[in-house]
């Protein structure tokens, strides 16, 4: 009997709430046997009384995850498990999910040749569920995952307790499915990278849960490469390759020649003669000024005189509005194959990302279709896919210093030396440019030994490179052969 006064409303704890179903997926020609549990997770903190004594647990947020297990009986001493979530801050785990991890897969088409709604969804032939077990998390805020009533949203957008809470959802899981003996590797995309290096200096400190590999797709590991403030250069020497393979593609560029060719120069071109010039600033004489433009010019298929304009340094969203202005056209910054239309012709910046348009309609329609029709998860809450609901996000830990998780990767491979790392990178992607996170890896301090845990692949596509099919193909081979080879 409740010792509660009888006129005290009384309400249930929080409890799990799943959905699962059975589903068959056909790789290779083979027919391959899963199950999908869909539902929210309630993650609690353990409550403490003024002498310390634990008091239970308190229920802090309800995240929403998507697992798929192959079925079979599979040894879990054997069989991974990968743990996925996008980035934003901000985004639910849609897009490496129906991009190219999961069973199923948006149908969208490319840059050039996209499909109109209502859109479709298909199976995945790329899944990596053939090699692993798969769990798609949305942070709170994100999908369907929600602070619970009488909590703070808030304190779960910053930097520190978006990886705890996380890292936490991980520790449960694992435990809940008793999968702590299996093979256990992280994927993240963009500021999912961030989160994931995060990770992976909580998960070993503060749970004693080891990896055995983390996938970073179109990485920031140290937010110093794309912040154009005024006096730092670095950003401008780690975009322009993006900038050079923009213009390849968009045949703003004189000659023919092999795409390969042309990063190698502009590399060159960027890490020598350039980045000189900048670091000269004001001693920079007019002559070499003047060089230094017109090779910029021929690289990057620019005006010589916007350059010199622009004192040498044409910001990201000037070389969106203006490389292919003379056609009324934008590139894009997720992935700059992809062209948009402004009102304002002779605006400095574009007005939206055309990239991110095309791609947000396609992956919102095909996941509100597979979470209630196809998983039969039932909920009126609207499915935030990329949400601003997480702002201001906080990055109090980074006080007067660019955000950086690099070093705290570092640490995780030099504590643990088993782990490796795989990097994946689309040259036309200028939200996470593929020479800023080299130059990131170039100055991660590795010990030598340890250099050849980390790999790296590039893909002639953008940020979310899957939405390119032959790039989708190569990126959903290299994880596999990934997965295979950090166990």
């Amino acid at each position: 009997m409740s010792d509660a006064p009888a006129d005290v409303p009384q309400t249930d704890p929080p409890r799990d709430e799943v959905s699962v179903t059975r589903h068959t997926v056909t790789v290779d020609g083979r027919e391959l046997a899963y199950t999908a549990t869909a539902g929210t997770m309630v993650l609690a903190d353990e409550a403490h009384g003024k002498d310390g004594e634990s008091e239970g647990t308190r229920p802090r947020a309800r995240v929403f995850f998507i697992a798929y297990a192959l079925d079979g009986d599979h040894d879990p001493r054997t069989r991974p498990v990968t743990f996925s979530f996008n980035g934003g801050p901000g985004s639910s785990s849609v897009w490496l999910h129906l991009g190219v991890l999961g069973p199923r897969r948006v149908v969208m088409g490319d840059a050039g040749a996209l499909t109109g709604p209502p859109y479709g969804l298909t199976d995945n032939a790329h899944t990596l569920l053939t090699d692993s077990d798969l769990v798609f998390i949305d942070p709170v805020s994100t999908g369907f995952s929600r602070a619970e009533k009488g909590e703070k949203p808030g304190d779960f957008h910053g930097f520190t307790r978006d990886i705890e809470s996380v890292g936490d959802f991980i520790r449960l899981w694992v435990s809940r499915a008793g999968r702590w003996l299996s093979p256990k590797f992280l994927v993240g995309e963009s500021y999912g990278t961030t989160r994931a290096a995060g990770l992976s200096g909580y998960l070993q400190g503060r749970h004693g849960l080891f990896l055995n590999g983390i996938m970073l797709v179109s990485a920031i590991l140290d937010f110093s490469t794309v912040d154009f403030t005024p006096g730092h250069d670095l950003p401008y020497v780690v975009h322009l390759p993006t900038q050079a393979a923009t213009a390849w593609y968009h045949g703003a560029l004189e000659g023919e020649r092999p795409l390969a060719d042309v990063l190698a120069e502009a590399e060159t071109f960027a890490d020598g003669e350039y980045a000189a010039a900048l670091h000269l600033g004001a001693r920079l004489d007019d002559s070499r000024q003047g060089e230094v433009a017109r090779t910029y010019a021929r690289l990057c298929g620019l005006d010589v005189d916007f350059i010199l304009r622009s004192d040498l340094r044409v910001t990201l969203a000037r070389f969106r509005k203006e490389l292919l202005r003379g056609r009324g056209l934008t590139v894009g910054r997720l992935d700059s194959r992809f062209t948009g239309l402004d009102r304002d012709h002779a605006g400095a910046e574009p007005s939206d990302d055309a990239s991110m348009t095309a791609i947000l309609g396609p992956y919102a329609a095909a996941m509100n279709h597979l979470v209630r029709v196809e998983l039969r998860f039932e909920s009126d809450l609207p499915y935030e896919i990329l949400t601003g609901r997480v702002r201001p996000w906080s990055y109090r830990e980074f006080e007067n210093r660019h955000v950086r998780v690099s070093d705290t990767l570092r640490e995780a491979l030099h504590h643990n030396r088993h782990l490796k790392v795989l990097v994946a990178s689309g040259y036309y992607d200028f939200a996470t440019p593929y020479h800023a996170t080299r130059h990131t890896l170039d100055h991660l301090a590795l010990n030598p030994e340890l250099r050849g845990n980390v790999r790296e692949t590039f893909y002639e596509a953008g940020h979310m490179m899957y939405v390119h099919g032959p790039s989708l193909e190569a990126l959903a081979r290299d994880l596999r052969d990934f997965v295979t080879w950090a166990q």
